[in-house]
């Protein structure tokens, strides 16, 4: 009798045990979404866009529609990836919201080099860095773009630079010099949202 009330003791433990465990990764998830959408909402504010899509913002009933016809089967887990025109667009599969813009050219002739970047310049003025002829990176903080001089001053007084999301254009051969043909991409993407994504 003692041995069998030992045992209802025991097996009543391991249950509080198990559902406060799971009660507890339940939280854990709900806390970590919750600090995600956050992140977005914080993205979504900065109202970084391309070809009508935004950084942050839930795809809409028309860009949900263009997104099923023209899906990119090589979607990391929990996105979904898909192709408008030339505009590749990684989203959050469970929110629908944007975390990734890019659009990338190999052998891009000189015309279309300039057209890209003419257009990145007249969305989002002048860049923050330009690097090594073949960089040009437009960083955003919690209250918008991040100047070349403000971001030279941090950078000077050794400061953390809290970016929250970046445009980085990126070429095979200096941006400059006019070459016939390069490889040419940029990507509007938040490091921190991409953090939170991959750990969640």
């Amino acid at each position: 009798m003692v041995k069998r009330s030992v045992m209802v003791v025991i097996q009543t433990n391991l249950k509080s045990v198990f559902f406060a465990v799971i009660s507890a990764v339940f939280l854990l998830s709900c806390s970590s979404a919750n600090e995600f959408t956050t992140l977005l909402d914080q993205v979504e504010k900065l109202n970084i866009s391309c070809d009508n899509y935004t950084l942050g913002k839930a795809l809409t009933d028309r860009q949900k529609k263009t997104a099923r016809q023209n899906t990119v089967q090589e979607a990391s887990q929990g996105t979904w990836k898909f192709k408008d025109k030339d505009l590749y667009v990684v989203a959050d599969k469970n929110s629908d919201r944007v975390i990734i813009l890019y659009e990338q050219h190999e052998k891009a002739s000189e015309k279309k080099t300039r057209e890209m970047i003419g257009s990145l310049f007249l969305e989002f003025g002048d860049p923050t860095v330009m690097a090594h002829d073949k960089l040009i990176y437009w960083a955003f903080d919690a209250k918008g773009k991040v100047s070349g001089e403000k971001y030279s001053k941090i950078k000077d007084a050794k400061e953390p630079l809290q970016v929250l999301a970046t445009v980085k254009l990126s070429s095979s051969e200096k941006i400059m010099g006019n070459p016939k043909y390069q490889n040419i991409y940029y990507i509007i993407s938040s490091e921190p949202v991409l953090k939170y994504f991959s750990g969640l």
